[in-house]
Parts: C-alpha cells; structure tokens; sequence
C-alpha cells in the first residue's frame, strides 16, 4: 500500500511539473493580447460544468485525539488509510436512484474570464472518502483514559475505526488554464492542457469508533450542516490543491477530461466520542469526468 501511494505521488508531482514548465514556456512565448471583459463573460459557451468519479490515496498520517470528559489524549501514529469507491453496480443504482453523495464524484463549474477561452474560474467538489485501513499495527502514545500508554496495536473495529465516509468533501475555488495541444481549436477532436490551483474548505462527515466508544451525529437530515457538533456534515479545516491532466472535445459542447490531483488538507476538531481529532492529510487523486460547455 505505501509503495503504491509513493508511486501515484510521483506521477502525480511529476505531471504537475511538466504541465508547469510547459505552461511556463509558454507565456513566455506569448505577446499579450488584448481581451474585452465584458464580451467575454457574455460570449456563448464561456460557462462549462462536469460531472466525474475519481479514486484517491493518502499518505500515513498522525491523528491526534483529544476527549478530555474521559482524561483521553493520544496520537495513532502514521495510519495508513485509502478510499471506499463504489462498485460500478452500485454507481449506475446510485445516479438512477439519485443518491449523488454515495459514490466519490467529482463537480466543476466554471465561467471562461478571456475571448479565446484559456483561463477560467471554478467552484470544484470532490467528494473523496477516507477509511483507516483495518488491520494494520500503528504506535499509539499518550494517555488513555488516564493511563499513561505508549505501544503498539492493532487497529481494528473495536479500538479504532476511523472514517470520514460521507465523505472527505473538498469543496475549493480555482483558478483554471487550458493550452491548445493539437485538433481544430474549440471544435470536436480539440485536446487540451488543463491545469489549475486551489484552495478551500473540507467539509467531511465522521464515523468512528475509539477503544470501545462509537460517535454518533444522528440522522443524515436532520441536522444537515455545518457548525454544530451534531451535525452530519461539519466544516472542519481547509483544503489546497494542484490538478494537471488532459480535456478533449468529443463535440461542440462536450468533452472528456482525465486529470492527477495532489492536494494537503488540515483538519480540525472532526468529532469523536466525548472530544474530537486532528490531522493533517496528503492525497493524490485521479479524476475522469465529462463535462459540457454553455
């Protein structure tokens, strides 16, 4: 598992840098070229919005938990963790049934800021899910309900299930380039570079259970979000990430866009029974999605 997370984070550093560099080219060879603002938040087609499903890995990560009503304070050291994606059974039931929250898609919404439709900002959700391999041995240090504790164990259903299944929503705001490759230019058969950088807020949804204790937040709707410490899905950090990959278009309006994302994420106060935890999170994340212009 960590030497498949180290070679995805290699890739995925290493589009980043070429997609860098090229960009970077580039501008340089670039003379600035005059825009009209006005015609081109106005111009046909300078919104576009996609829909995809993705995969993620995390690197190990400390968790420090903190339940001071029970004299608990501890850290689970380097746990190692991975997504949940959905069987494409349970995908295709999911859209029919329109349960969008169940498998780990992926929404950009953008708006074209310049006339020849090269730079954009964008709302992006990827709804990605977090689960503590069971199984695996960590080191836990710190106190345990009021006992000094420093060993290892064996994490499992009962001493430490940590999730954030519903999910580890990274909800950001972009800033988006797109470099012609090759193909007529916004026609079908036109393939992109399209990078972008970010930042945001994650918005994830915990279930856990810690040496014998299960949090509970209640019903799904009923106390939706985003503030109370019973609510489902609560704002519990922030988000910044880099995306690089490839768009093309399959018609006028439509497109097609594979994309490497790595992105750090600190999180804050996520509930746990009587307290809460802390971490920080590394993930690198690869999204398919379709997408349309309008």
């Amino acid at each position: 598992m960590h030497a498949r997370w180290i070679g995805w984070m290699r890739w995925t550093a290493g589009a980043v840098l070429a997609a860098g560099a090229t960009l970077a080219a580039w501008a340089q060879d670039k003379a600035p070229v005059p825009v009209n603002f006005d015609k081109a938040i106005q111009q046909e087609g300078s919104w576009y919005a996609s829909w995809g499903y993705s995969r993620q890995q995390y690197a190990p990560s400390d968790i420090h938990v903190s339940q001071p009503d029970i004299n608990s304070d501890f850290v689970v050291h380097k746990a190692r963790a991975s997504d949940f994606p959905s069987s494409p059974e349970d995908t295709v039931s999911s859209l029919f049934n329109l349960d969008l929250t169940n498998p780990q898609e992926n929404i950009r919404i953008g708006k074209f800021l310049n006339l020849e439709k090269t730079f954009a900002v964008e709302l992006s959700i990827d709804h990605s899910k977090y689960n503590v391999d069971k199984g695996q041995t960590a080191r836990v240090t710190g106190t345990v309900e009021g006992v000094a504790y420093d060993q290892d164990v064996v994490l499992n259903a009962q001493n430490f299930d940590y999730t954030l299944h519903n999910g580890l929503n990274h909800i950001m705001v972009n800033a988006v380039w797109l470099r012609h490759l090759r193909g007529p230019e916004n026609q079908p058969g036109d393939l992109q570079l399209i990078s972008r950088v970010g930042a945001g807020i994650l918005l994830p949804h915990a279930d856990n259970t810690i040496f014998g204790n299960t949090n509970v937040v209640g019903p799904k709707n009923t106390n939706v979000c985003c503030f109370s410490s019973s609510d489902w899905w609560q704002l519990n950090g922030w988000t910044a990430g880099v995306e690089v990959g490839l768009r093309y278009r399959i018609y006028k309006t439509m497109y097609l866009e594979l994309t490497a994302k790595g992105a750090y994420g600190v999180l804050r106060g996520v509930p746990v029974y009587k307290g809460t935890a802390d971490q920080v999170i590394w993930m690198s994340e690869q999204i398919l999605s379709t997408g349309f212009l309008f």
